[in-house]
């Protein structure tokens, strides 16, 4: 290959060659990963390490020791080092549901109480990572932040978006319409070419100094400080972010553990009134759930008599107590449903007699009637008094009502938000006891009514539960039995006695004597209890361990526990036993006593007990059963995990309980006390009643009651050793570990309260407890005891536990990782070491078991990825994630070496695998979790300066650049190390260096297998580069420049990817101006296709290149087999390659630049093109038609669908898009394959259609604006950056002088972005770059660029028309400096003035929105710097100009003319051809023409007719060439392309006196060259092919042959010939199936047509276009025009008499017409091509009678045939052509059956002979002619003109030629009843002698009439005499010229 990949230029060839000899001696695997291994790092100085390696990271701590920053403060400062407040503690205190704490003195309190009452009242313990949130896990770029960016976004003006000037332009364009449509009117005589107007006219502002002659320099400088002021600082602001599942670094913060409360109601009780008030009346409220038919709620009493009523039971009721009087309850409702109802039950003192009596009162008297009923109320009163006298202890049923409170809820809904009272009356109910009552309750509408998720709702409103029993029997239960709650079902005895008082402490089994039982103490009544309680756990194997534990706590033995005694000698197996029954525990109360079992197991981890005076080690079986437990709960708890299989009830444990316990018995852990006041307390009064226990102060002095206790811990001595060393308890065994720092205790004993130091005491007079306190110890055996730290004992028995242990560890690794991670953060503060080095924060012991941790968990990655994914993904995202965290608490550099481990395992495994891909996905998560820490760029020590080489050796980029302009080879290596990933820079820059080692890797086009990684990996990049951008912290301009300088290799990478991009360029249409093709392109296409415009012509001189630059074509000659990757990853990387290039050290790019060679600097180029295609702004007119109907168009489907069914998709993902519903499970193995691809398209297929419900988007004009807006920002400062990174080329050019090769490519870059929808703003500074390029390199565009400067002038002059006045004021300046350095270089500017002209040509020609006002303007304005410029007044050049200026005026006016035929096709294209025509002496300019008119004519499909603007493009070049070059092989000038068209002779040249082709400017295009010639036919060859005129192809390749013969160009000649071949292909198999155009004659009659009136016109329409057709069109266009009523269609072809037309209407004669020959043309025209091409003759045919009647009989049918003449022949550069000439032919009745005669024998002709035979149509065919309804046809026409001979002897061969005629005709009916006689079947046999019947009678009764001959014509042969004419039908022509 002739351009080798940049990175393949740095190989050391040999290396590579070394090491892929070691591998594949060691792995016999994948071909891919082999060929990986070529991409190697520098091959400097370091040994080289392939890219698919980690190399060994720099001990991170050292580096920052040994390389200090310079800089003591300032913003780089804050790069070197974590912040000092990165980790902070934070004791948060819980919410608190009352205003005080109702937690009991905890000195009253049982051990398991006061640590339930802990587990819900203690703070959380919370340790923040203050800047986690600025790392991209937690800093996603959503929608809402980006919309927070994006606030105060400058509006970009784009020309696209300003619309013409509403109502005058509209009116002007309707008065265009209706004006006269003559073409006749010259331009220069219009009202648009006033000169004066010009003069007259109004510049635009001059922008200041630019006559002025200032140093390039400060030019360059003034630009630059212009460029970078009111820059947009974050371009990813303006960049939606990849769409993507959620992203898989993404860590939610637990949610707070809480109680669920659901709602709360509050009842308020008012008033409760009666008709008659006569005794007391007891109310009680409940709530009720119908539909579960229980009840929910405790019942309330309030009492609402008044005093004269409690006066009445006064003997009986003791004074109440002020808390029992409460008129109002809440009650709770935990899941609202609708079946709730409020029940109130009323009660009064029990009396005589039946209920019903008791109530009749109530419902008799009314309070109305009082005084009248006055004698039986107070008896009623009396006998109420004496009731309760006698009876006020005992109550009685009375009445009831119940109330459904969804009523009240909707109806108090309806209400205002505040507490109105609404009085609900109850409606009357009959109760049970047939009673009735009225009354009315006054309801309110709770004031604390809240959801069911309310944020108060947490742990602290737990409270110790207790059991309420209605009071209508007594216990019979004992609560507690042997400690525990009895619960269940029971089926007790009933006393008929009152029970003793203390008989509720027995059993009901135990009958006392002397008491009567019902039943004989059997059990007669069923109860069954449920409690809820939050102490007791009712699980005996739960019950078991807690008590044990608190036993060892107490220091009480023996332990109860239900009917077993545990004595102390026995205690160390039951603990161990209960600890291993954990997992029999039931699920429901696991999940509620959580967090105090965890925290007890951790205790014992920590805290091993000492039991019998031996220390007891429980860490095994602790970690084991917490291993158990946590599996269950995630198996058994699916709904409730996170998208990495988190459970959330494990997570909010470790993120807000855990804590490391204090390594004291009976002191709480540490806690926050004594911490300045830094923690505050959200409820009322909350501090002020904590437990005192719960004051923690963290001083350092150890116990202020035991002076033996040390403040500084120390190490076990010598003694303790030996005694643990002679029980055999080393580190494999005994989960001890002694020695050193690992001994230290986490915190300090605070000063203890009361209750502790009672503690104290009693431990030491128990012989077990937990470890004690030193001086205990001491005084007992002399040794100072063993403290364990959880993290280092949780780290060693994760390392040596095995089998099920170690497998349920792996399952939820995430718990144990993030729990020794707490521990090590916790362990820091406690000892203050969180500002210790961090090479001395932990021991190297517990680093070897982190390391041997991690080591062995990759293993498990790697080896069981394909079998356990699910798993094996969980366990991939634990490690990252805490790796991740240990960068934030351990030696960083140790954690590289981790990552390094990781990834050497992952490396070793790639090699043997066939398929990668998934192993390569799972190392991709891995590594977007660790760089997603939030001091990721501190982290790869930006600050550092990359060492250099200790030999220096030149870098093969220094050696290929032909010269380096700058520094030594030492600087050059480490400029290059910078942007290469070398191994320096991946050692240094560590974790940057793995991303972008990943993304070379995975994006180099061999790496097979990975393509379905490139959206990952991309995203990867996307997402840091994002994530830097919004940080504020990097928002220093300095800052940023290091964060780039991070990322220098991409822009390598990234050029490497260039023929793998997604061609932007492709799909990218200039408004209105056509795509071009290049030749290299066309000729690999096959010859099917020609881009959708024309020539190749419009691709160069006349209209912008719009393919991709050269190079872009070198790289897809080789025919892009690399996959091709998605628009949205290609636009990902590009803004990637932004964002560094704009962030970067411009002196480091410079430096760099100067480095590369001129391939690779072009590379550079061509990706800064894309970009510019890329970043387009789309305009608000596109935003509105995609978002008429929107599909996610970010959920990029064939990517995810790629990605799933190639297997590099993980299980997590699969399961969360399975249940979306988005994919089934495949089971497709081969990544490759048409098969495959053809699958994956057909599924896909099927998959966006079912998706279309997915977004039906109607956004609003708001959101459509602000889309508009953002998309203008974006491709503003996207285009910016790139004019910031050419302007750095374009100084490396001036510095190293040997690479100006490239300033082409720059200046095709700027062209291309000028010719894009550019803002305003962007377009000023390109306009100043531009002007400054032409300043310092004139040469460029005038000599060597010429092309070039001929797209320059067209831009400029497209944007000298712009609407916006700021973008004309830059383009008119830069347009005249073009003009004013073209004529310094040579006292002229011809080749300017010309290129401007044939621009203004081209841009009138195929702009559809030009506007020819604001270009006047434009020309006022260069007038006006012609004038003004002083220096060169005394020259020619002022009158230049304004020659110039005027001619460019005059064209204008075409414009004006082109607007007002916008519409009409066929008119535009003759205007278009006049222009033309008018510039008949100048070459380029008629040349331009005809390529505007090719380009109208492709638009239009009108293939033949482009084919024909190219033919004569090319015979106008060959006719110059001639003049210019005498080559034999060339044409000799149009003369040599007549047989392709005869009409090309127009262009012959005019003689040379007029145009000389050798003047400057004239010829000058790049078409009047061999190879412009060449393009130019090939084009035509190409739409030829497609017009399906293939013989008119060959002709072209006739004079094509030739030149490529001469030039010896064998695979041009091979191609063509390849075409030949396809084209007579086409030929023969398309026989009688092609077809050309239709042909019609059009007549316009009327003064409304302007001077188109009484012109008739040949219009050529596409195949098979009907009359109807044609005829709709033209009266709907010209109705259109002047109105419906207006325009009239003639119907007939008849000659039109003006006189009799309406001369206020405007009429329009369509006549269908046929191509017409002569009898001796038919010779040559043998094939259906030739009867349809060079057409200039058409024939039509008028019916008539000679008294006026179209129709008559037989005898008196004329015929008039009109024959029409063209000036040029079909098919032409336009598609109507003016009828030159015109003749008449009458036909006599019998010509006219001679005609149908002969027609009808040419039916039987070709149907008889049709091969293959037909015999449907030759069977109607011969119906025609025989059968026996249409016998009178040829009967009738025989017997009236062959009944008898003619008397006129003019007739005599008429008649003899119809008796011939009939003769043939009889013959040939005869041959065709033979051949449907051989085809037919024996169905149709009698169908056949019907024919042959009728034949006969047919034949019969002609017989007669053609026999008889007249003598006359048979008399002896005469001498020739000029009579023989006279029967000819010129006798009867009338000629008419």
């Amino acid at each position: 290959m002739a351009e080798r990949r940049a990175f393949a230029q740095k190989i050391s060839r040999t290396v590579a060659a070394e090491v892929r000899k070691q591998i594949s001696g060691q792995y016999s695997g994948s071909p891919q990963l082999l060929k990986n291994l070529n991409i190697v790092g520098n091959i400097s100085h370091h040994t080289t390490v392939p890219l698919t390696e980690a190399v060994d990271p720099v001990d991170f701590e050292d580096y920052l020791i040994t390389h200090p920053l310079a800089v003591d403060s300032g913003p780089l400062r804050e790069l070197i080092e974590f912040p000092p407040d990165d980790i902070e503690v934070v004791y948060s205190p819980r919410d608190c549901r009352t205003l005080v704490s109702a937690v009991p003195e905890e000195s009253e309190m049982d051990p398991h109480v006061r640590d339930c009452i802990r587990s819900y009242t203690e703070d959380w313990a919370i340790v923040i990572r203050k800047y986690h949130k600025l790392g991209t896990g937690f800093n996603p770029n959503t929608l809402d932040k980006q919309k927070e960016r994006q606030k105060g976004l400058p509006k970009q003006v784009f020309e696209s978006d300003e619309a013409p000037d509403g109502n005058n332009y509209q009116d002007d364009q309707d008065d265009l319409k209706r004006r006269s449509m003559s073409i006749d009117d010259t331009p220069r005589g219009s009202w648009a070419c006033s000169i004066f107007d010009l003069k007259n006219s109004l510049p635009d502002a001059l922008l200041p100094n630019l006559l002025d002659r200032t140093p390039n320099e400060e030019i360059d400088r003034q630009n630059d400080d212009q460029r970078k002021s009111n820059r947009y600082k974050e371009l990813f602001a303006l960049h939606p972010s990849p769409d993507e599942e959620e992203s898989i670094e993404r860590l939610s913060v637990p949610d707070v553990p809480r109680e669920h409360f659901g709602q709360r109601l509050l009842v308020k009780c008012l008033s409760l009134k009666f008709e008659i008030e006569i005794e007391p009346i007891f109310a009680s409220l409940a709530l009720y759930d119908v539909k579960e038919k229980k009840k929910i709620s405790e019942n309330f009493y309030f009492d609402l008599n008044s005093e004269q009523m409690k006066g009445l039971l006064r003997p009986h009721i003791p004074p109440a107590a002020i808390t029992t009087l409460a008129r109002s309850a809440i009650f709770s409702i935990t899941y609202p449903s609708q079946d709730v109802f409020l029940v109130i039950k009323l009660e009064k003192v029990l009396q005589q007699g039946d209920i019903g009596e008791c109530a009749e009162p109530y419902m008799i008297f009314k309070e109305a009637d009082a005084t009248k009923n006055k004698e039986k109320l107070e008896k009623l009163k009396s006998q109420a008094d004496q009731f309760c006298q006698r009876l006020g202890k005992y109550r009685m049923p009375f009445a009831w009502t119940a109330i459904h409170l969804m009523n009240i809820v909707s109806s108090a809904g309806s209400l205002e938000r505040d507490s109105t009272e609404v009085e609900i009356s109850t409606g009357e109910r009959k109760g049970s006891w047939s009673e009735r009552r009225n009354s009315s309750i006054v309801g309110r509408r709770s004031l604390e009514r809240t959801t069911s998720g309310d944020d108060a709702c947490n742990l602290t409103s737990f409270r110790p539960a207790t059991l309420t029993v209605t009071n209508f029997f007594k216990q019979w239960i004992p609560m507690l039995q042997n400690g525990r709650l009895k619960t269940g079902q029971f089926c007790l005895p009933v006393s008929l006695e009152k029970p003793p008082q203390a008989y509720s402490v027995l059993s009901p089994e135990v009958p006392l004597p002397g008491m009567k039982w019902v039943d004989n103490h059997k059990g007669v009544f069923n109860v069954e209890v449920v409690a809820v309680s939050s102490i007791h756990t009712q699980d005996p194997y739960l019950d078991k361990f807690f008590a044990l534990v608190n036993a060892l706590d107490e220091h009480m033995f023996p332990v109860r526990i239900g009917d077993m005694r545990i004595m102390e000698n026995n205690l160390e197996n039951e603990l161990k036993s209960s600890i291993s029954a954990l997992n029999s525990s039931q699920l429901e109360p696991v999940v509620r006593f959580l967090h105090l079992l965890l925290d007890k197991l951790i205790l014992l981890v920590v805290r091993p007990p000492v039991i019998a005076g031996q220390i007891v080690n429980l860490g095994q079986a602790s970690f084991e059963a917490m291993a158990s437990i946590i599996n269950r709960l995630h198996k058994n708890l699916e709904g409730n995990h996170d998208q990495h299989g988190r459970n959330s009830l494990l997570a909010s444990y470790i993120y807000y309980v855990f804590r490391l316990p204090n390594t004291y018995p009976n002191s709480p852990s540490p806690g926050p006390g004594g911490l300045g006041g830094s923690v505050h307390y959200a409820t009322m009064a909350r501090s002020a009643v904590r437990p005192a226990s719960l004051n923690l102060s963290r001083s350092r002095s150890l116990s202020n009651s035991n002076p033996d206790i040390s403040g500084t811990p120390t190490s076990p001595d010598d003694e303790v050793r030996s005694i643990i060393g002679n029980k055999g308890l080393d580190r494999s065994n005994s989960w001890v570990n002694t020695g050193g720092p690992k001994a230290a205790p986490w915190g300090s004993n605070p000063s203890p309260s009361a209750e502790s130091t009672q503690a104290m005491d009693r431990s030491c007079n128990r012989m077990s407890s937990h470890t004690e306190t030193s001086s205990f110890l001491q005084t007992l055996t002399g040794r100072l005891p063993t403290k364990k730290l959880f993290h280092e004992e949780l780290a060693l028995q994760w390392v040596v536990c095995s089998g099920s242990v170690r497998e349920s560890a792996l399952q939820q690794a995430w718990f144990f990782f993030e729990l020794m991670v707490k521990s090590m953060v916790h362990h820091l503060y406690f000892n203050d070491k969180l500002d210790a080095p961090r090479k001395s924060r932990f021991p190297e012991r517990f680093m070897d078991d982190i390391a041997a941790l991690v080591s062995t968990i990759a293993s498990d990655i790697v080896s069981r990825f394909q079998k356990d994914t699910e798993m094996v993904e969980r366990l991939n995202t634990s490690l990252a994630f805490f790796l991740n965290d240990l960068l934030s608490v351990m030696d960083r550099g140790f954690v590289f070496s981790l990552i390094k481990s990781c990834y050497k395992q992952v490396s070793s495994k790639l090699y043997s695998l066939p398929n990668p891909s998934v192993l390569v996905s799972l190392r991709l998560d891995f590594l977007r979790i660790i760089c997603s820490h939030e001091h990721y760029v501190t982290l790869n020590l930006p600050c550092s300066l990359l060492t250099p080489p200790a030999s220096p050796s030149p870098s093969v980029s220094s050696a290929t650049s032909q010269s380096s302009g700058f520094s030594t080879n030492v600087q050059d290596q480490k400029i290059a190390n910078m942007f290469e990933l070398s191994v320096p820079f991946r050692q240094q820059h560590y974790l940057a260096g793995l991303v972008l080692t990943e993304l070379a890797v995975i994006l180099d086009p061999d790496a097979e297998g990975l393509f379905g990684l490139h959206k990952k990996v991309i995203n990867m990049v996307h997402n840091l580069l994002s994530s830097h951008d919004s940080d504020p912290r990097y928002s220093d301009p300095q800052i940023k420049a290091r964060v780039a300088m991070l990322y220098l290799p991409l822009i390598g990478i990234i050029m490497e990817t260039v023929p793998q991009l997604h061609d932007f360029t492709e799909t990218h249409n200039q408004r209105g101006r056509p795509i071009c093709i290049a030749t290299d392109d066309f000729e690999s296409d096959s010859g099917n296709m020609i881009s959708q415009t024309v020539a190749m012509a419009i691709a160069g001189t006349s209209v912008p290149q719009l393919t991709r630059p050269g190079s872009f074509l070198l790289t897809s000659t080789s025919g892009r087999q690399h996959t091709t990757f998605s628009a949205e990853s290609s636009r990902s990387l590009l803004i990637c390659l932004l964002w560094v290039l704009k962030n970067a050290d411009e002196t480091v790019l410079q430096k760099w630049f100067t480095d590369l060679s001129v391939l690779q600097l072009n590379r550079l180029l061509d990706l800064l093109y894309l970009c510019v295609s890329c970043f387009e702004y789309k305009g608000k007119k596109v935003f509105e038609r995609m978002n008429s109907l929107t599909f996610k168009k970010s959920k990029d489907m064939r990517a995810k669908l790629e990605e799933a069914i190639l297997g590099s998709i993980g299980a997590r993902q699969e399961m969360v898009r399975r249940s979306r519903g988005q994919l089934g499970t495949y089971a497709i193995t081969s990544p490759s394959g048409e098969d495959f691809f053809n699958f994956l398209e057909s599924y896909i297929a099927n998959i966006e259609n079912d998706f279309k419900f997915f977004i039906s988007v109607h956004p609003s004009r708001a959101e459509i604006e602000h889309e508009a807006l953002i998309d203008g920002n974006l491709a503003t400062e996207a285009n910016l950056i790139i004019l910031d990174t050419l302007e750095i080329v374009v100084q490396t050019v001036s510095v190293t002088e040997s690479k100006e090769s490239i300033l082409g490519g720059v200046l095709k870059v700027l062209l291309h972005s000028m010719a894009c929808n550019q803002s305003a703003v962007y377009l000023q500074h390109c306009f100043a770059t531009q002007r400054a390029l032409v300043s310092k390199f004139p040469e460029l565009l005038f000599e060597e660029e010429t092309e070039q400067c001929a797209d320059l002038c067209l831009r400029l002059l497209r944007h000298c028309s712009s609407s916006i006045s700021t973008i004309r004021s830059h383009a008119s300046a830069s347009l005249y400096l073009l003009m004013r350095q073209n004529f310094e270089i040579g006292n002229n500017f011809a080749r300017v003035k010309m290129q401007v002209t044939m621009s203004l040509s081209s841009l009138v020609g195929t702009s559809q929105n030009f506007n020819e006002e604001f270009l006047r303007r434009s020309l006022k304005t260069i007038l006006t710097y012609a004038e003004e410029d002083l220096e060169l007044r005394e020259t020619t050049f002022p009158d230049q100009v304004q020659d110039l200026v005027f001619n460019l005026h005059m064209i204008l006016s075409d414009t004006v003319k082109m607007k007002e035929h916008q519409e009409d096709p066929e008119m535009l294209i003759d205007l278009m051809y006049r222009i033309a025509k008018g510039y008949q002496t100048s070459p380029d300019l008629r040349l331009t023409w005809l390529q505007n008119m090719a380009g109208k004519h492709s638009e239009r499909s009108n293939h033949a007719e482009a084919a024909q603007c190219l033919v004569h493009s090319a015979a106008l070049v060959a006719e110059y060439l001639s003049m210019l070059e005498d080559r034999k092989y060339l044409p000799v000038g149009c003369v040599t392309f007549q047989n392709i068209s005869s009409n090309v002779l127009e262009e012959s040249a005019v003689s040379d006196d007029v145009v000389s082709p050798d003047e400057e400017g004239i010829c000058s295009g790049k078409y009047f060259t061999e190879s412009g010639l060449v393009g130019l036919l090939e084009q035509a060859a190409a739409s030829f092919s497609m017009a399906g005129m293939y013989e008119a192809v060959n002709e072209v390749y006739k004079v094509l042959i030739p030149i490529h013969e001469a030039n010896r160009d064998a695979k041009k000649l091979s191609t063509i010939h390849g075409k030949l071949q396809e084209a007579f292909s086409k030929i023969v198999h398309q026989d009688g199936k092609r077809m050309f155009g239709t042909y019609f004659r059009v007549g316009f009659y009327g003064t409304k047509f302007g001077d188109l009136d009484e012109q008739e016109f040949v219009y050529k329409e596409p195949a098979i276009t009907k009359l109807a057709e044609i005829s709709h069109r033209l009266e709907g266009f010209y109705g259109e025009r002047f109105g419906e009523d207006v325009v009239e269609v003639i119907k007939d072809s008849n000659p039109v008499d003006k006189c009799k037309l309406d001369p206020n209407k405007a009429y329009i004669q369509i006549t269908y017409v046929e191509p017409y020959f002569d009898t001796y043309e038919m010779k040559d025209r043998i094939t259906y091509f030739d009867k349809n091409y060079n057409l200039r003759r058409f024939m039509y045919c008028t019916p008539f009678t000679l008294d006026g009647r179209a129709h008559g009989e037989l005898h008196e049918q004329f015929k008039r045939k009109t024959i029409l003449t063209t000036s040029h022949a079909f098919p032409y550069i336009k598609t109507r052509v003016n009828v030159t000439h015109k003749e008449e032919i009458i036909l006599t009745p019998i010509e006219v059956a001679i005609e149908d005669m002969q027609k009808k024998t040419q039916e039987l002709a070709f149907a008889t002979h049709q091969d293959p035979a037909d015999p449907k149509m030759l069977q109607m065919v011969l119906q025609g002619s025989v059968g026996t309804t249409v016998n009178q046809g040829p009967l009738e026409v025989a017997q009236v003109f062959l009944s008898e001979i003619p008397s006129d002897p003019k007739l005599f061969r008429h008649h003899n030629k119809l008796r011939l005629c009939f003769k043939d005709f009889t013959k040939r009916c005869e041959d065709a009843l033979r051949k449907n006689k051989s085809l037919i079947g024996p169905d149709q046999k009698e169908y056949q002698r019907e024919l042959e019947r009728n034949y006969h009678r047919l034949k019969e009764a002609l017989q007669p009439l053609i026999n008889r001959k007249i003598p006359q014509l048979y008399k002896a042969v005469l001498p020739v005499t000029c009579h023989r004419d006279s029967f000819s039908r010129m006798s009867l022509r009338k000629m008419d010229l």
